[in-house]
């Protein structure tokens, strides 16, 4: 058995999984909003409610999906965009709070892995893994292991400058990480409402634009379209360099069906090849895919 926590801004979800990787039991609770050590006692709650449903041992490690990663420098988050995490010894904080081993890694990574192993991209040796949400993050696994790097910052091509802008993506968009202009600040969910909005003069929520697209509203349609080219062109610096078997989309924006219509074609325009067949595909998992990749950590098969 394996147990696996997720923590996102909103929500900490844990699982336990059996060795054929079934759901053995699930929980969720509330994120505490900027409170770190309520975040920690809150983990370890769900962690020792999520271990007596599933009769797991006392003893049993848990792999933990967080945003942001452990600076090999220092032990301490960094760049997480839930920001009372960095600086702090997180992954020490939750195994005394746990008495139990921990492993963390980045939720990008996670989900990579999570699909990597029984999803979507099972039984492709080169899997890059790519977050569509609140944030863009990305995880690369090679032969069912995580590549994290020196650094601890493989994968995170959403706080790489947005590729060969046109004319109207010359402004200069401020991101959290302290620079401007990063692929986050064009392709996330809020970046994608923020467009539509300067466009439409209306509010509306990605799934909104979409069923707006969907429906035939021009303004909508417009904004689908050029999403999806900005995902491809972005995509296709990631081809460039790594060359994946597979791209694997997850977050809010990857349930966007017209979206897959759009970016492989982008990809092919941008790439540095006469053509590109590089599959681009949804999640199996969904977003239970950080949680399932947090348990598969302590998989050391």
């Amino acid at each position: 058995m394996r147990l696996g926590i997720d923590l996102g801004g909103t929500k900490i979800e844990g699982v336990a999984l059996s060795a054929a990787n079934d759901v053995v039991a699930r929980l969720r609770v509330p994120t505490p909003a900027g409170d770190y050590r309520a975040t920690i006692a809150a983990i370890a709650s769900l962690v020792n409610r999520l271990a007596a449903e599933a009769a797991a041992s006392d003893a049993l490690p848990v792999g933990v999906s967080m945003p942001g990663a452990l600076s090999r420098r220092s032990g301490l988050v960094k760049n997480a965009n839930s920001t009372c995490l960095n600086g702090r010894p997180f992954d020490r904080d939750l195994a005394d709070a746990l008495k139990r081993p921990v492993r963390v890694a980045n939720d990008a990574n996670c989900f990579a892995l999570s699909e990597a192993s029984d999803g979507a991209a099972a039984g492709h040796r080169v899997v890059f893994g790519v977050i569509l949400g609140t944030g863009v993050g990305g995880g690369l696994v090679i032969d069912g292991k995580l590549l994290e790097g020196p650094n601890a910052i493989a994968g995170e091509w959403g706080h790489n400058p947005l590729p060969w802008p046109d004319a109207a993506e010359q402004d200069v968009r401020p991101c959290y990480c302290g620079r401007s202009g990063c692929i986050e600040t064009w392709i996330s969910g809020p970046a994608f409402a923020a467009s539509y909005a300067a466009d439409r003069g209306l509010r509306c929520t990605a799934a909104e634009i979409a069923a707006a697209a969907e429906a035939g509203e021009a303004c909508a349609e417009a904004a689908i379209e050029r999403l999806g080219q900005q995902i491809g062109k972005c995509l296709a610096s990631v081809v460039n360099v790594i060359d994946p078997d597979i791209i694997v989309l997850g977050g809010g924006l990857s349930n966007i069906e017209a979206l897959y219509a759009l970016i492989l074609p982008a990809i092919s325009r941008h790439a540095f090849s006469d053509g590109v067949t590089t599959p681009v595909v949804r999640a199996s998992h969904g977003d239970s895919s950080g949680v399932r990749g947090a348990a598969w950590l302590w998989d050391d098969r």
